[in-house]
């Protein structure tokens, strides 16, 4: 399902698009339902003609596009022979003559397209092309990591009311203690995402996610609990580790160099007081830190 998220990442690239490739517009949207596209996005419209315009699939540049997963073009839209023309009108009404259009794809599934266009008939040059393509990766990406947010959250969601065993060291074995790892596996990749995420409302509601996430066992754990002065990094380093993490997959997870995991590990291990990594970890979820 879409959200205004990934709406703004289409604007966002749209917006890119348009600088990078010197066009006077650019536009596009995401999948209306499994055969159509609505089209949402423009900037540098000089008419309401395009906005809201429903895309069938197969039909005109776009439509083209989203039929058969690649980009296409036109150098002439108003005689191109090789598409439809049930959108005419809408296309004369802005003046667009040459059009390009690239599919977003995520995981093998088209979930928008993003046009470029001039409103002059000249052929679509490797600087457009490749600026439109670096464009549609550009939101793929954004796409995929909000896709695998949100998996997480609904993976990570209601623990309070599934996940009732000692979440203490001495948890017992069992499906509660089962569901207890799931909780804890969510947490760490929950973190790991976050830290590469530059939207700041949704890292935001993965950072609250982990907070949910670790605050599930605070009643197990009493009164005694403390919150330790660990900065989020050092948080997310331990993250990795209680997942059985070496320090260079914690690095890869985290985007950061392996001596600067190591660097989070140690400053960590001496606010809590620990002498081992496993140390660390139990010292972090006693103090409320962790799952």
């Amino acid at each position: 399902m879409s959200g205004a998220g990934d709406s703004q990442e289409i604007r966002s690239a749209l917006l890119g698009l348009r600088r990078s490739a010197g066009l006077p517009i650019a536009f596009g949207g995401l999948l209306h339902d499994a055969a159509s596209l609505r089209l949402t996005e423009l900037t540098g419209a000089a008419t309401p003609a395009l906005r809201g315009l429903l895309i069938s699939s197969g039909h005109g540049v776009g439509g083209k596009a989203l039929a058969l997963a690649r980009p296409c073009g036109v150098a002439d839209y108003t005689v191109a022979r090789h598409i439809s023309h049930e959108y005419d009108t809408a296309v004369a009404a802005e003046g667009l003559r040459s059009v390009v259009a690239v599919p977003v794809v995520v995981h093998r599934r088209v979930r928008g397209v993003l046009y470029g266009a001039l409103r002059a008939p000249l052929p679509i040059g490797d600087r457009v092309f490749d600026a439109a393509v670096a464009a549609a990766r550009d939101v793929e990406q954004a796409l995929a990591v909000r896709d695998e947010a949100r998996r997480l959250l609904a993976r990570a969601g209601g623990p309070e009311a599934s996940f009732d065993a000692d979440p203490g060291a001495g948890a017992k074995p069992g499906a509660a203690s089962g569901a207890w790892e799931e909780v804890r596996a969510a947490h760490g990749e929950l973190r790991a995402l976050a830290s590469r995420i530059a939207d700041p409302e949704l890292r935001g509601t993965l950072l609250a996610a982990c907070a949910r996430l670790s605050g599930a066992a605070a009643p197990a754990r009493g009164p005694a609990a403390r919150q330790a002065a660990l900065a989020p990094r050092e948080v997310d380093v331990l993250s990795c580790v209680a997942a059985g993490a070496t320090n260079a997959a914690a690095s890869e997870a985290l985007g950061v160099r392996p001596e600067t995991v190591k660097g989070y590990l140690r400053s960590a291990m001496r606010k809590l007081g620990a002498h081992t990594r496993l140390e660390a970890v139990v010292a972090a979820r006693r103090a409320g830190l962790l799952p």
